[in-house]
C-alpha cells in the first residue's frame, strides 16, 4: 500500500493522509446537508438526492485516489447545482428529470473528452504565470466563501460587501476558530486545521451555539425516486434550450474542475515542468463520477477546492482520497451528527486555506506587464463574480491580446487563442 500511493516520495505516513482527508471530509461534509436542500427545490426528492450525493462523492473520491494518486475529493459542484435548481428548473422552466439527463450528457462528453485526452492537453498548454493565478485565485475565492459562511463580511447594496454583525453568536464562533486554527497552525502543530475544526465545535456545543444532534445514527433514504431516472428522458434533450443547458454544464464544469486541479497540484507540489502528473486519470475520474451521479440523482460533480484543506493538513496522496471516501460512507448512517459541523466551524478552515494558496502570486511573473495583467485579472475575478471559470475565462482572453501587443504572439499555443475566441462566445451567450 505505501509502495502503490509512493508514501516514501512524497514524505508522507498513513497517520499524516489520514488525518488530511478526515480534514477535508470535514470540509465537504456540509454538501451532504446543503445539496439535497438545494436540488429539492427544483422538485427532487431530498433523500434520495442525500443518499446519491454521497454515493457519487464515494465513487469520484475512490476512482481519483486510485487512478490518479491525487488527495482531492470529488463531490457535486456547489455552484453547478444552484444553476440545475434556480437557471435551469426555476428560471427556464425545465423539469428536474430533463435537467439531470443534460449533465448525464455533459458527463458522458466530460468522458469521451478525458479518454482523448483534449481535457488533459487543454490544461497542461496553460501558460505557466496563469496557472500560478489560478491557484491564486482560487485561494482568495475560498477565502471570500469562508468569511461569507462566518457572517465577517455580508452584502451591501450601498457598498456591495461590508463587515456584517460580528456581535451575532454565529460569527463569533468562527472567528474564536479562526484565532485557534492560526494559533495552532503558527506553532507548527500538524494537523492544526482539523484539530481547530474539532475545538471549534465542541465550543459550540458546550456554549450553546450549535444544538448538539439528536440522534447518532440515521436511516439512510432510498435512491428510487431519483435512480435511472436519466434513461427515460434522453429523448427530450433535442431542444435549444436543454442543449444550452448541457453546453453550460461542460463548460462551467470543465474549467472549474481545471481551476480546481491546477490549483490542487500546485499546493501539493506535484506539478513538474508546467504540467500536472496523471492529470488526465484525475480528469476521467470526476467524469465518470459526473456520469455516475446523475444516474443515482444529483447534479454536476467536480474536484472540489475544498481539498486544499486536506493538502494544508498534509494530504500527499491518493489514500487521502480513500480517507474521504471511507468518511462519506460512514456518513449516510451516521447524518444526524453532521449537523453540528455548521458553516461556520469549517469557515475558519476555508480562510486559511485561502490564505495558503493565495501565496502563488510569489511564482507570477511580475517584472512582466504582458504576464501580471491577465493574471491579475484572473486573480482578482473569482471572488468578485463568484465564479472560477468566469475568472479564468477573463484571463484566457487578455492573455493572448497582451502577448500579440508584445508581438510575441508565437510563443502562444494554438489552443489559447482558440479558448480565448470560444471565452468571448460565451460571454456573448450567456
Amino acid at each position: 500500500m505505501r509502495n502503490f500511493f509512493q508514501f516514501q516520495e512524497r514524505q508522507t505516513s498513513y497517520k499524516q493522509e489520514t488525518l488530511a482527508g478526515i480534514t477535508t471530509f470535514l470540509s465537504l461534509a456540509y454538501i451532504l446537508i446543503v445539496n439535497p436542500i438545494i436540488l429539492s427545490e427544483s422538485g427532487m426528492d431530498q433523500g434520495a438526492v442525500f443518499t446519491a450525493t454521497a454515493l457519487s462523492a464515494i465513487v469520484g473520491s475512490l476512482l481519483i485516489g486510485f487512478l490518479a494518486n491525487y488527495p482531492i475529493g470529488i463531490a457535486p459542484s456547489m455552484g453547478l447545482n444552484s444553476f440545475f435548481t434556480y437557471g435551469v428548473c426555476i428560471g427556464m422552466g425545465i423539469p428536474w428529470q430533463t435537467a439531470l439527463t443534460a449533465v448525464f450528457i455533459a458527463g458522458v462528453l466530460f468522458m469521451i473528452l478525458s479518454v482523448l485526452k483534449i481535457r488533459e492537453k487543454i490544461i497542461n498548454v496553460i501558460p505557466k504565470d496563469l496557472k500560478f493565478a489560478i491557484a491564486a485565485g482560487i485561494g482568495f475565492f475560498i477565502s471570500f466563501i469562508g468569511l461569507k459562511n462566518a457572517g465577517i463580511i455580508v452584502g451591501n447594496e450601498a457598498t456591495f460587501v461590508s463587515i456584517g454583525n460580528i456581535t451575532a453568536q454565529p460569527t463569533i464562533l468562527a472567528v474564536v476558530g479562526l484565532l485557534i486554527t492560526v494559533f495552532l497552525m503558527v506553532k507548527g502543530v500538524r494537523g492544526g486545521i482539523f484539530y481547530g475544526i474539532v475545538i471549534t465545535t465542541i465550543i459550540g456545543m458546550l456554549t450553546g451555539m450549535i444544538n448538539p444532534p439528536k440522534a447518532v445514527v440515521g436511516e439512510v433514504p432510498s435512491l428510487a425516486p431519483t435512480f435511472g431516472v436519466v434513461f427515460d428522458y434522453l429523448p427530450n434533450i433535442f431542444t435549444l434550450d436543454v442543449m444550452t443547458v448541457i453546453f453550460t454544464f461542460l463548460f462551467v464544469a470543465f474549467f472549474d474542475t481545471a481551476g480546481a486541479l491546477i490549483a490542487v497540484a500546485s499546493q501539493a507540489g506535484l506539478m513538474k515542468d508546467n504540467e500536472i502528473p496523471n492529470a488526465g486519470k484525475a480528469l476521467l475520474a470526476d467524469s465518470t463520477s459526473a456520469v455516475v451521479g446523475s444516474v443515482l440523482g444529483t447534479s454536476t460533480t467536480a474536484s472540489m477546492v475544498e481539498s486544499s484543506a486536506g493538502i494544508a493538513a498534509g494530504g500527499r496522496t491518493g489514500f487521502t482520497s480513500i480517507v474521504i471516501s471511507i468518511c462519506f460512507f460512514i456518513a449516510m448512517f451516521f447524518s444526524p451528527l453532521l449537523s453540528v459541523v455548521t458553516s461556520e466551524v469549517t469557515a475558519p478552515a476555508l480562510i486559511i486555506v485561502g490564505a495558503l494558496m493565495a501565496t502563488e502570486v510569489r511564482h507570477i511573473s511580475w517584472d512582466k506587464l504582458e504576464s501580471f495583467i491577465p493574471a491579475f485579472m484572473t486573480i482578482l475575478m473569482m471572488p468578485l463574480t463568484f465564479s472560477i471559470a468566469t475568472g479564468i475565462a477573463v484571463g484566457f482572453i487578455l492573455y493572448p491580446i497582451c502577448m500579440i501587443a508584445k508581438k510575441d504572439f508565437r510563443t502562444v499555443h494554438p489552443i489559447m487563442y482558440t479558448l480565448a475566441i470560444v471565452f468571448v462566445g460565451y460571454f456573448i451567450l450567456m
